[in-house]
């Protein structure tokens, strides 16, 4: 038996691995057109900010890793072309440009994902920069160590976590965005402008819902032109989100219409004998009850090793995923699950919400918190669809909990009477997960 991987970051070294430890005997050949395997990118951040240091911790795995299990990578080699019904990839080796060609029994695409690049006059300029893989760390590190003005173009989780890293360094910091609000895909309205103050109040000047229309200067960027204004720049970064790497299977397999590789809960595709997982694959959301792109690390992993244990028999199906994220920005602890009020109204969901604010421990101890917690949920069944929360404690982990609390469609009455512990070092007689949805279930009794 013989497995070809296409890509070899989270999905494709979680696979491999899982699969060298379950069938030893199966031969798995890799094809990466990088040198380096399992690079956390969600590390970029930290690495700009001087939190890690040495940008190499930021690996898992390594091609040797993977040798040494058995597995046969071939570094620096592009696949050039794939046909899923004869079953075999084309290559090339980008060092000495040999080509060759190699069979394959089941086929793991885990081809992952590229940074979106806005199609405006200048994008090609020096000082332009994507944040993506080790290099792209690399460059950015390089490049910002002499840079005054740095502006982002984007403010998801990527461009706010750079921003408040560069502000940090004592950079001059511009963030842009189309939409009005930062983190708008993450968070209502209430907790994004929370964020945005504390943006204000730490000197990042926020430009939002504006379009970038040029990138300005002469051979290297200097400036970046919105409908409404310019900003000076010596160094861009475009963090304007992900589209998934699938061109080379278009016409072979189902696709979400962004090219989103359509997989079963096996991690099946519609192809015989075809796996694919990662950012190159859509994920079941479970709130919304349909497919969804959502190029996470954690779904990468999850989808990998569900993929190589189901290689020969289905044995475990994937639940789905929450879309669970959490960011820390100037001191504040941030983090969301499921759906957004917004988001669910814009799908046309019937829903309501409720939000507290309380103190993470009981007010007779010495140190306590403000925590606030929202919870959004189906009108009319009480289902969890979505909770999102910010604190200057370190309660994310419950945003865990309510990721679980969605994937199993619980309702308000439960969790407002799920079994929490109590001891005053750590939390109330009623945490404040149950008094949020107590607080909700008023409401209707």
């Amino acid at each position: 038996m013989k497995i070809v991987v296409i890509g070899c970051t989270h999905a494709g070294t979680a696979f491999t691995k899982t699969v060298k430890e379950l069938y030893p005997d199966v031969e798995v050949k890799i094809f990466e057109r990088n040198d380096t395997v399992s690079f956390l990118s969600c590390g970029i951040a930290l690495h700009i900010h001087g939190v890690v240091e040495d940008v190499n911790k930021l690996f898992y795995a390594s091609a040797d890793t993977l040798r040494q299990l058995g597995a046969d990578p071939y570094m620096r080699t592009e696949v050039t072309a794939v046909d899923l019904d004869s079953k075999k990839i084309k290559y090339r080796k980008l060092d000495t440009g040999e080509e060759g060609e190699e069979s394959f029994d089941k086929i793991m695409i885990t081809t992952g994902s590229w940074p979106v690049i806005p199609n405006v006059p200048g994008v090609d300029l020096e000082g332009i920069k994507l944040s993506k893989n080790f290099y792209h760390a690399k460059e950015i590190k390089e490049a910002s160590k002499n840079a005054k003005n740095i502006v982002i173009v984007g403010a998801g989780l990527i461009g706010v976590e750079l921003a408040e890293a560069f502000r940090a360094n004592g950079k001059e910091v511009t963030l842009i965005d189309l939409e009005n609000r930062i983190l708008a895909k993450y968070l209502d309205k209430e907790f994004s402008d929370e964020v945005e103050d504390l943006f204000v109040q730490n000197g990042i000047k926020l430009a939002l819902g504006e379009r970038v229309l040029e990138f300005s200067g002469n051979g290297k960027v200097e400036k970046v032109v919105t409908d409404k204004n310019e900003y000076p720049a010596d160094l861009v970064i475009l963090a304007t989100g992900f589209r998934p790497v699938t061109e080379m299977f278009k016409g072979q397999l189902e696709m979400l219409p962004n090219g989103a590789i359509i997989v079963d809960s096996s991690m099946r595709t519609s192809k015989k004998d075809v796996f694919a997982a990662g950012d190159c694959a859509a994920v079941y959301f479970t709130p919304a009850g349909r497919y969804e792109y959502i190029p996470l690390a954690t779904n990468a992993v999850r989808m990998g090793t569900i993929a190589a244990i189901n290689l020969f028999e289905d044995r475990i199906k994937y639940q789905g995923t929450q879309g669970t994220s959490g960011v820390k920005l100037f001191g504040y602890n941030i983090a969301a699950t499921g759906i957004t009020e917004n988001w669910a109204k814009s799908l046309k969901l019937e829903v309501d919400n409720v939000t507290i604010t309380e103190s993470t421990r009981p007010e007779f101890m010495p140190v306590y918190k403000p925590v606030t917690l929202k919870i959004v949920y189906d009108k009319k069944s009480h289902i969890i669809l979505g909770a999102q929360l910010i604190s200057e404690e370190d309660v994310t982990e419950a945003i865990n909990t309510l990721s679980i609390v969605i994937s199993k469609k619980m309702t308000l009455e439960e969790l407002a009477f799920s079994d929490f512990f109590f001891q005053p070092y750590f939390n109330k007689p009623w945490n404040f997960v149950n008094t949020t949805a107590l607080a909700g279930l008023k409401k209707y009794i």
